[in-house]
């Protein structure tokens, strides 16, 4: 994996899937990235990835692991404990990541078996951040470019600054956009996407021009 303008694309001979395509990165990111990038010096073949949801997490284990051989545990924190202790001596002994996706950090889990309790309790932990105003903007674009809609560097510019910062807050920004693009049959604009902040409260309408 590897850092480019903005995105890590995926290298040809990464095997394909139905949501594999592009991993946005900004400098809110970058230490994720890096992390999973040098997966091979892991003194501990395994990582908890925690995040917001939305925030592309799954996508990112599930790259990982299709281009190291590594394995994925989604909501780890409620998967068979046996099966997690297993899968972590089994990444030990192959030297393959094991990667545990989860909503809460380990020392909230509720680990019954001493021996997964300690194993998890050396495991790193990397957090996704919230997105900063680059990747909030670039996911906007892809976000719409997926769904059939251009949109024009103004209308991101726009945007930018004025999104909730999260990745929540991103995707709700571009379903309503989205919903009223098609409601009045026109493309993406700063009109637009002003219509649409006003309606979902981000924005007063007596400032709407600012």
């Amino acid at each position: 994996m590897s850092l480019a303008a903005g995105q890590i694309a995926l290298p040809l001979d990464w095997p394909a899937g139905d949501d594999e395509r592009d991993y946005v990165v900004s400098a809110s990111n970058t230490a994720v990235v890096r992390h999973f990038e040098h997966w091979s010096l892991w003194p501990v073949m395994a990582t908890v990835l925690t995040g917001p949801r939305k925030s592309g997490r799954s996508l990112l284990g599930r790259i990982v692991a299709a281009r190291t051989g590594g394995e994925l545990y989604d909501n780890a924190e409620v998967v068979d404990e046996e099966t997690l202790f297993h899968a972590w001596n089994r990444a030990q002994e192959r030297r393959r990541p094991l990667i545990l996706i989860a909503d809460r950090l380990p020392p909230e889990w509720t680990i019954a078996l001493p021996d997964l309790r300690s194993r998890i309790a050396a495991t790193p932990v990397v957090s996704i951040p919230d997105p900063d105003e680059e990747l909030a903007t670039r996911l906007i674009e892809k976000m719409a470019h997926d769904r059939g809609l251009a949109a024009p560097p103004e209308l991101l510019r726009y945007l930018g600054p004025r999104i909730e910062r999260s990745y929540l807050g991103i995707h709700h920004t571009l379903e309503a956009l989205d919903e009223l693009a098609l409601q009045r049959r026109q493309g993406l604009t700063v009109p637009l996407a002003r219509r649409a902040l006003i309606a979902m409260g981000v924005i007063d309408e007596s400032h709407a021009n600012g």
